[in-house]
């Protein structure tokens, strides 16, 4: 091999490196003109769009001012497509930040831990009074203070008795006399003054009249109450002292009557007290008032426990718990408190769409049966096995409010529907029937702008006048075709103007407004209006239950806050 081949070989070798280099640094930094459109449809699929939180259905391509409410606007975040339109997807991140957390749920036995509060209670049943049998003066007490205890036979009074002097004398006598029916009669007398055989005995063998005697206890116990003194003059049967047998008492709970359907004779309660902690007591419920308290709504239970130790004293408070099962119930699916969101009128849950790449939710109705203190008991809804949401419900729920989609505080199926009467077709009012509702409506137009000012005064003024107007027109001029409309409105007017009148409370005339003005509708729809009426609606009138009125301009002017938001609403229909 010559060294011209091997020159030739080199330099082929050295062209051969070189090629694969520059070809290698092609496939690392080329950047082909394809992969720019992915960036770009990132940028048009991220352009920002401006939503109002008031009023999710506006949408605006760059900030500002809601037209409706005038708040400022808020960048919506699209979600991707998804498998239902009405699901709300978030990314893992978001879902983390919200701290967004589901359980899948199954049927349990329905347990409800029922906290009870009560008090200490004597034994009614072992409650006694201590009576002076005999008619006479007070000379001593043994027993002067309430709360002492006191034993069967201890005496706890003297009495002076002029009776039981001359009951003394005539026993002397027929015992002189040694007549046996005499003798019999007389220790009667002494039996029904309660006393013994061996005290009358002691009393014919001292042979001398005794001035005092004492009067002795009848039972044990604690004395509770004393309502005599020293001195006092007493009838036969006064009560000197009432005595309690604490050895056993009452515990006596207070129970509302959403806790009654879970509670039945013989259940368990253990209870504790605040003087004793760390000691728990227990009993089953011996007796429930058949009665409602009409004051507090509540009705007593009772059990009753042994106290031999005497630590449980009247007065004092009690906690009880009870482990409740209610009855034909069984096995059933429960939830959380926290999955669920009330609007009042119904329950909502987000539940977790399975198989999906990115967090995806979707808004469930359900019906509620009995709380259980931590859950609720489902009826109807859900399924066995579904994983729903139990933490961050508010924020998946506020995603579905700023993206126009079903929420807790949009239905769908009825937040913005009109009464019925958009489907009657207009009829031709007479010219008096006109007159009479254009007068109508000029007093409803008052009342209107009495709430636009939130003066409840005004307002009662004006329910005065529109429910006037109406009486003193009569209804020959109404329609066959027509007539249960006009009968419906005017029982309507004359119903809620009443309660405008009978409350000063706005919030609470506000309430009549919304049915009154609903009312007003129909008519108008049926006859006409005369000039353009503004049919205006306001979705977070009533916790967000929406609610409409009449105006006569077009300018929004919401009756139903007043100042506190003037321009929220916006008008649904113009009535010509």
């Amino acid at each position: 091999m010559n060294i011209k081949n091997i020159t030739n070989r080199k330099y082929l070798g050295t062209f051969l490196l070189l090629m694969v280099g520059f070809f290698a640094g092609w496939i690392v930094f080329h950047q082909p003109t394809t992969a720019k459109l992915p960036k770009a449809a990132a940028e048009v699929k991220s352009a920002v769009i401006w939503t109002c939180s008031m009023h999710p259905q506006i949408r605006k391509i760059e900030p500002g001012l809601c037209p409706l409410c005038a708040m400022d606007l808020i960048p919506l975040t699209q979600d991707a497509a998804q498998i239902d339109p009405n699901t709300i997807s978030m990314s893992e991140d978001a879902a983390r930040i919200a701290e967004v957390q589901t359980t899948i749920i199954s049927k349990h036995e329905t347990v409800k831990q029922v906290r009870l509060y009560g008090q200490i209670e004597a034994d009614e049943r072992l409650v006694q009074t201590q009576a002076s049998h005999l008619a006479g003066r007070i000379e001593q007490l043994q027993i002067n203070f309430t709360g002492e205890e006191i034993k069967k036979g201890q005496p706890v009074a003297q009495i002076y008795s002029p009776s039981l002097i001359t009951a003394q004398q005539e026993l002397f006598e027929a015992l002189k006399m040694k007549d046996t029916a005499i003798i019999s009669a007389a220790r009667e007398k002494f039996r029904q003054w309660k006393f013994t055989d061996n005290q009358i005995a002691e009393i014919e063998k001292g042979g001398q009249v005794k001035t005092n005697f004492d009067i002795s206890a009848n039972v044990s116990g604690i004395v509770t109450v004393r309502k005599v003194n020293r001195g006092d003059y007493v009838q036969q049967g006064t009560v000197l002292y009432e005595i309690a047998d604490l050895s056993h008492v009452w515990v006596l709970f207070d129970a509302y009557e959403s806790d009654l359907p879970w509670i039945r004779k013989g259940d368990k309660i253990s209870f504790t007290l605040q003087s004793l902690p760390g000691h728990e007591f227990s009993g089953t419920v011996a007796f429930i008032d058949p009665v409602v308290d009409a004051g507090n709504r509540v009705a007593k239970l009772r059990i009753d426990v042994t106290n031999r130790e005497n630590l449980l004293k009247p007065g004092m408070f009690v906690t009880g718990n009870l482990k409740a099962h209610l009855a034909n119930t069984g096995n059933s699916l429960t939830i959380p408190h926290s999955s669920v969101l009330w609007t009042g009128t119904r329950s909502i849950v987000y539940v977790k769409v399975p198989g999906t790449t990115q967090p995806t939710f979707l808004l469930k109705e359900i019906t509620l049966g009995p709380d259980l203190g931590t859950s609720f008991v489902v009826t109807e809804g859900l399924e066995d096995g579904e994983e729903i949401v139990t933490n961050g419900t508010f924020s998946i729920d506020a995603s579905a409010q700023l993206l126009g989609k079903p929420s807790m505080m949009d239905r769908r199926s009825d937040s913005t529907s009109k009464p019925d009467a958009a489907s009657i077709k207009k009829i031709t009012a007479t010219p008096e029937l006109q007159a009479q509702i254009s007068e109508m409506y000029s007093a409803y137009d008052e009342l209107k702008n009495a709430f636009v000012a939130s003066d409840a005064k005004k307002a009662s003024t004006a329910a005065t006048k529109l429910s006037g107007i109406l009486k003193k027109k009569n209804n020959k001029f109404i329609g066959s075709s027509e007539i249960d409309v006009w009968h419906n409105f005017s029982s309507v007017v004359e119903l809620e103007t009443k309660n405008i009148t009978d409350n000063s409370d706005i919030e609470k005339q506000r309430l009549s407004f919304s049915p009154l003005s609903n009312g007003f509708y129909k008519i108008l729809k049926l006859y006409g209006s005369g000039q353009p009426v503004y049919y205006q609606y306001c979705p977070m009138a009533f916790d967000n239950k929406g609610a409409f009125w009449l105006s006569e301009t077009k300018n929004i002017k919401n009756p139903y806050f007043g100042n506190a938001m003037l321009t929220c609403g916006e008008t649904k229909e113009v009535i010509n």
